[in-house]
Parts: structure tokens; sequence; C-alpha cells
């Protein structure tokens, strides 16, 4: 009853099919656990107060991108960028407004987003 496929583990095989897919993206830059908890706090605190209803985050290879949009089908009102290239020169994080306009570009987070984080840039 034995053939010769039974003597074979089937999650080596398993194991061989999926390894091409576990193979890390090539070098994208990406947000890190930090920063994306402090965009997405603010994201979170601007749609409990309804100024924003949608995001998109998209990994470049030359940047990150998190998209700010007020409704789904128009432009994003805001794009927080981080850009790797800029961090010895202007500081890797810039936020971008709707027309293109660089309202503010640093080499913290936290500063950059002072720009559209109202109740912090009161106090």
């Amino acid at each position: 009853m034995s053939s010769p496929s039974d003597d074979v583990d089937p999650s080596e095989n398993r194991t061989a099919e999926r390894s091409p897919a576990v193979l890390p993206v090539s070098s994208r830059v990406t947000f890190n656990r930090l920063e994306l908890n402090r965009i997405l706090n603010l994201y979170g605190r601007m749609v409990a107060d309804g100024e924003w209803r949608d995001y998109a985050i998209d990994f470049l290879k030359d940047r990150a991108v998190f998209s700010i949009f007020r409704r789904a089908c128009e432009v994003p009102i805001y794009r927080i960028e981080k850009d790797p290239r800029l961090t010895r020169k202007q500081g890797a994080y810039s936020v971008i407004s709707a027309s293109g306009l660089i309202l503010r570009r640093g080499h913290e987070l936290d500063r950059v987003l002072l720009v559209i984080d109202r109740k912090l840039a009161l106090i």
C-alpha cells in the first residue's frame, strides 16, 4: 500500500514551491512602525473630526507616500512623503498639498506633521 510518493514529506514540497514568494521585495522605501503609528494617530483624529475620509499608502523604489483624501474620488489633499535621498540635505520627510506645494520639510516626522496637526500646533 505504500507508494513512492508516501516517502516524501508533503511540507517539503510546499516550502520549495513558496520560497520564491518569500523573498524580500527589491529595496523599496517604507515607513517603519513608529512613523506609521504617528501618521495613523493623526489620521484617526482627523477622521473623528470628520475632515478626512480615506487614505492610500504607496511604497515606491525611491520614496514612501501616505496620501490623505477628503473623499476617495478626489485627489489627495495632503501627501506625507519619506524620501531617504534627502536625509542629509533638507530632511527625509515632507508634507505636500494638493497643488504640489511643499508645506514643510524636515528631519523629524513629528515636527513636519505639525503643519497639518492643529491640536499640537496650538498648544
